[in-house]
């Protein structure tokens, strides 16, 4: 991976991420005159992610004598929420997961999150390059990145050969391949959109083809839709919902979680894609019937959409990270500079089958889907955080609402701009 920075994360952030108990901000200071009590909260709930971290923390103990880490595992879909209900509280665990962007913009704007410049070691800010500015405010660092994790369509290579179908370089292509594949029996691609933000990413990648680079700077400044693209978008997006693309009760169908989910039909060959981002290889191993990785996953970029201002080959994705509280002890951020060691990034990645976001561990990705993420990223002209994560949590909320709404049939294209522009109006 290389130094690239990431559009938009670093534009916002100068204007912008991406549990529980009344214990969670229990810090015990860090003046290294005693024994130090952190509090961690993590998304990993099971399998290797969740062996990680607890082995990730224990080598960091047995480094820092005097140092415990009481470790909370959160699913997923309720850390938003769990999150800035304790940070809100005043009483927020020391270290938790951050994804940059406008999210991270308004913990820092309201105090909460520690000032982490000064304690960036050489080592961490060679490993990271330019990625490390997904989490700098006003040019001051508030975390690191874990992973990157651009997004794409990962399919099924076996339901492709059965269908008779290569993947797709267009969106009207896109149709085409999916009509083939009803024919085969199977849905041709999965949804979660019971969870919101997986139907978003539709519209997200719908716009980063109709918007222009320019466009999509300024919108990440203003935090308004007021290009025509964005209808455009909305209209695209319209269109191909009219092919019916997507699996029988995609409104009720969960993202991540349990074989009926979206990443659990194509695990149990119910789906032949998903449009997903670079963490989806390690979410369908999960899910497998054998929990092992699908053998024949592999991937392929979002279509290019005629018309579009949008330039070729950019993508559309994501940093997962971690942050510190204001108010953490200093051994936090040393806690941040250990996880991005280069041992400690391969076994991230190889844990999470996921792309590590130090270039210095890059060679460990292995998976072929992953391999190809990772090429179309290195040559990716730029690379746009999630519109959600870009515009804050107000106004990404109006917006993966309204997308749902057109998913159901209750909304329209001009109900996602102008569900942006009110929800702006009012932060």
């Amino acid at each position: 991976m290389n130094g690239k920075r990431l559009l938009a994360g670093s534009v916002v952030l100068v204007a912008g991420a991406l549990v529980l108990s009344a214990c969670a901000g229990g810090s015990d200071g860090g003046s290294g005159d005693g024994d130090v009590t952190m509090t961690f909260w993590h998304n990993s709930t099971t399998g290797p992610g969740k062996a990680y971290w607890d082995d990730t923390v224990a080598a960091f103990e047995e480094a820092n004598p005097g140092v415990t880490i009481d470790v909370q595992s959160v699913q997923n879909e309720e850390m938003d929420g769990k999150l800035q209900t304790a940070l809100n509280s005043g009483d927020a665990p020391d270290i938790f997961m951050a994804r940059g962007g406008g999210k991270l913009a308004d913990v820092v704007s309201a105090g909460q999150a520690m000032d982490l410049t000064s304690g960036m070691t050489d080592a961490t800010k060679s490993a990271l390059g330019g990625v490390l500015s997904a989490f700098e405010v006003d040019g001051k660092v508030y975390g690191v990145p874990t992973a990157v994790l651009p997004s794409g369509i990962f399919y099924s290579g076996d339901a492709f050969e059965a269908a008779g179908v290569t993947p797709p370089a267009t969106i009207e292509e896109l149709a085409s391949v999916d009509d083939a594949i009803k024919g085969s029996g199977i849905a041709p691609i999965a949804v979660g959109a019971k969870d919101a933000w997986p139907a978003a990413h539709w519209y997200y990648n719908f716009a980063l083809r109709a918007c222009a680079k320019e466009t999509m700077d300024e919108a990440a400044a203003s935090r308004e839709f007021d290009d025509p693209c964005w209808l455009e978008a909305g209209e695209n997006l319209e269109a191909f919902l009219e092919t019916e693309p997507f699996n029988d009760g995609f409104l009720t169908t969960a993202a991540q979680q349990g074989a009926g989910s979206s990443a659990g039909l194509v695990a149990n060959r119910q789906a032949a894609m998903e449009l997903m981002g670079a963490w989806d290889p390690g979410v369908i191993a999960s899910l497998t019937p054998d929990e092992k990785p699908l053998p024949d996953l592999l991937w392929f970029p979002f279509p290019e959409v005629d018309g579009g201002q949008g330039e070729p080959g950019a993508m559309m994705g994501g940093v997962d990270g971690y942050t510190c509280w204001v108010n953490a002890p200093k051994e936090c951020v040393d806690f941040l500079n250990f996880i991005v060691e280069k041992d400690n990034q391969e076994a991230y990645a190889e844990a999470f089958v996921t792309l590590p976001a130090s270039k210095e561990a890059q060679s460990v990705v292995t998976d072929p889907a992953l391999k190809d993420v990772l090429a179309a990223y290195n040559e990716a002209p730029y690379v746009s955080v999630w519109l959600d994560t870009l515009y804050g949590q107000n106004i990404g909320n109006a917006l993966n609402v309204a997308v749902v709404d057109m998913f159901a049939g209750q909304g329209d294209a001009q109900g996602i701009v102008d569900a942006v522009n009110d929800a702006a109006a009012k932060s």
